[in-house]
């Protein structure tokens, strides 16, 4: 298998354990199976991985990779939004990988290049029984594709639509991120995070991981005044 470039690299927290599925919980499942099977070849096919930005896809398909490496088998995760500029040669190489994530078709949708690229992958993977997992945020129906060809087979993949979570799972997740850290959120301070900015969790999250390394400096608890202080620090402005 090939080296890695750093963007290829799966992030150490983007595990199965670290995510809070709420209503993905069926979506969430048949991945490991997957993940899994595909370790052991004994399962193929093509999923594909919608919906909004911020639900979770690039942590699923990361979590995804990270089990079937440890259950032994290759893996390749392929960052478009990353590798879109080094071109799509890119995609070539990865004859060994039993599971192959495509994260975020949408940016190369409309190129014809790049789509035919992702069409002998997609032909490849298939050929030799593995799995592919792609990403975009709408069905392949709704993304406008230039090669029909490579429309018509992401037609027949499997769907695997993901929900946003509601804002208690929301706060659980933020709970469970800093609890990986070693650290303690108070229910009122992750409320107090959600009511005062976006409540996207990767906007949540940025936030979380700036207090975090704020509180470890500081060697203080995630209280409210505590955040409040960070945060006004950090811009200048304190939220109420």
């Amino acid at each position: 298998m090939k080296q890695l470039p750093l963007a290829m690299r799966l992030r150490e927290r983007a595990v199965f354990e670290s995510f809070v599925p709420g209503a993905n919980v069926a979506a969430v499942e048949q991945l490991r199976t997957l993940a899994a099977g595909a370790a052991a070849g004994t399962v193929a096919g093509v999923y594909w991985l919608s919906g909004p930005h911020g639900v979770g896809k690039t942590h699923l398909l990361q979590a995804s990779c990270a089990l079937a490496r440890q259950a032994g088998a290759d893996a390749a995760y392929l960052p478009l939004p990353q590798l879109v500029a080094l071109g799509p040669e890119t995609l070539e190489g990865w004859q060994h990988a039993r599971l192959v994530a495509l994260d975020d078709l949408t940016v190369i949708a409309g190129m014809r290049d790049w789509e035919q690229g992702v069409f002998r992958l997609h032909r490849e993977v298939e050929e030799r029984g593995a799995v592919l997992l792609a990403t975009a945020a709408a069905p392949p129906l709704l993304l406008k594709l230039s090669l029909p060809d490579l429309a018509s087979r992401f037609a027949a993949a499997t769907l695997l639509p993901l929900r946003a979570l509601a804002e208690a799972e929301q706060r659980e997740a933020l709970r469970l991120r800093a609890h990986l850290r070693g650290l303690e959120l108070p229910e009122e301070t992750a409320l107090y995070l959600q009511r005062r900015f976006r409540r996207d969790l990767p906007t949540l999250y940025q936030l979380l991981d700036a207090i975090d390394a704020a509180a470890l400096q500081a060697q203080r608890r995630l209280t409210v005044p505590f955040i409040r202080q960070v945060l006004a620090e950090r811009s200048g402005h304190v939220p109420e």
